[in-house]
């Protein structure tokens, strides 16, 4: 598959060659032509001067045959503009734009273009390794209403059965990390110690289901 990547950053250079180690083709973007220093020697795709939204930079990117697109510049506004040219235009489904603004992030993630809010996800990062106890969002629908979010628990969750997790809080478990591999729900799974809890949930009763996991279980769980 061809992917396309405006901005040449230390976070598009990363994706460009990640990208060509899968066995894909990709197309670098920047209008910065000193920019794609940044990539090895060796990176065998295309790097195109200009910027994203130029149409005649994104059809000799290779955009007419893309199965994704990234702008991941440092400028939202270019980054949403491209976004937006590329699948308005030429049909792309699969886009996503680097965001420094969370609040602009979240409308348009609601107008269909995904996006990375730099600075929620960071802060994000940040507050999981300080506090003790929460959420870490990992996904949201374009409308809001689901969330895939990872989330901490109380110790005396451990050893119960991950179905039960579901029938006392009424949200969806949709995986769970074991030695960095990923294991889905089964009857038969049973939390265990540094388990990670990944879970599906109405994004309004996030709260609720917070309230519940960083709680011991009560005595009808038990």
């Amino acid at each position: 598959m061809h992917f396309v990547i405006m901005g040449c950053g230390r976070v598009g250079s990363s994706l460009a060659q990640e990208i060509e180690g899968r066995g894909h083709s990709v197309a670098v973007i920047d209008q910065n032509p000193d920019a794609f220093r940044r990539l090895p020697a060796d990176f065998s795709g295309k790097k195109v001067t200009g910027v994203g939204f130029d149409r005649d930079t994104l059809v000799q990117a290779g955009i007419e045959d893309t199965y994704a697109f990234a702008a991941v510049s440092d400028g939202d506004n270019s980054n949403i503009l491209s976004a937006r040219v590329v699948r308005e235009t030429y049909g792309v489904d699969n886009v996503v734009a680097r965001i420094y603004d969370p609040h602009r992030a979240e409308i348009y993630q609601r107008l269909g273009i995904p996006t990375v809010a730099t600075v929620r996800w960071t802060a994000d990062q940040v507050l999981r390794r300080m506090l003790p106890l929460g959420f870490t969002d990992e996904y949201r629908d374009p409308s809001g209403t689901v969330r895939l979010a990872q989330i901490e628990y109380h110790r005396r969750w451990v050893g119960r059965p991950v179905l039960g997790i579901e029938r006392a809080t009424g949200a969806r478990v949709a995986f769970v990390t074991r030695y960095s591999s990923a294991i889905l729900p089964t009857p038969d799974v049973v939390l265990q110690e540094n388990d990670v809890l990944h879970l599906l949930m109405a994004a309004d009763r996030s709260a609720e289901i917070e309230r519940i996991l960083t709680a011991a279980p009560s005595a009808e769980e038990d």
